[in-house]
C-alpha cells in the first residue's frame, strides 16, 4: 500500500511536471505567435505603405500624362484656329476676287454688247441707205 502511495505521489509529480512543462511549452509557443503576428503586422504595414506609395506615384504620373494631353490638345486646337481663320480669311480674300472680275467681265460685255448693238445698227442703216440709193438709180 505504500508502496502504491508512492508510486501514485510519483505518477502526481510527474503529472504536475508533465503539465508544468506543457505549460511552459504553451507560453513559449504564445511568444512565438505573438512575435510571428507582430512580424506579419509590420511587412503588411510595409507592404501597405509600399502599395500607397505606389499607387499615389502611379496617380501622380497618370494626372501629369493627362495634363500633357491637355496641353496638347490646347494647343492642336488654338493652332486649328488660326489656321482655320487664315484660310477662312484667304477664302474671302480669293472670293472678293472672283467677284471683281466677275463685275468687270459683265461690264465688259455690256460695253461689247452695246458696241455691237450700235455697229450693227449702222450697218443696217448703211445697207438700207445703199438700197435706197440703188432705188432711186432704177427709178
Amino acid at each position: 500500500m505504500a508502496h502504491l502511495d508512492s508510486i501514485r505521489k510519483d505518477m502526481v509529480i510527474l503529472e504536475k511536471s508533465e503539465f508544468a512543462n506543457l505549460r511552459a511549452e504553451n507560453e513559449k509557443m504564445k511568444i512565438e505567435l505573438d512575435q510571428v503576428k507582430q512580424q506579419l503586422m509590420n511587412e503588411t504595414g510595409k507592404i501597405r505603405a509600399d502599395t500607397k506609395l505606389d499607387i499615389n506615384l502611379e496617380r501622380s504620373r497618370v494626372t501629369d500624362m493627362f495634363t500633357d494631353q491637355e496641353k496638347n490638345l490646347m494647343e492642336t486646337t488654338t493652332e486649328f484656329h488660326k489656321k482655320d481663320s487664315s484660310t477662312n480669311s484667304a477664302i474671302a480674300e480669293i472670293s472678293n476676287k472672283i467677284d471683281t472680275e466677275i463685275a468687270s467681265l459683265k461690264t465688259l460685255m455690256e460695253s461689247n454688247k452695246l458696241e455691237t448693238i450700235r455697229y450693227l445698227a449702222a450697218s443696217v442703216f448703211t445697207c438700207l441707205a445703199i438700197a435706197l440709193g440703188f432705188y432711186r438709180f432704177w427709178k
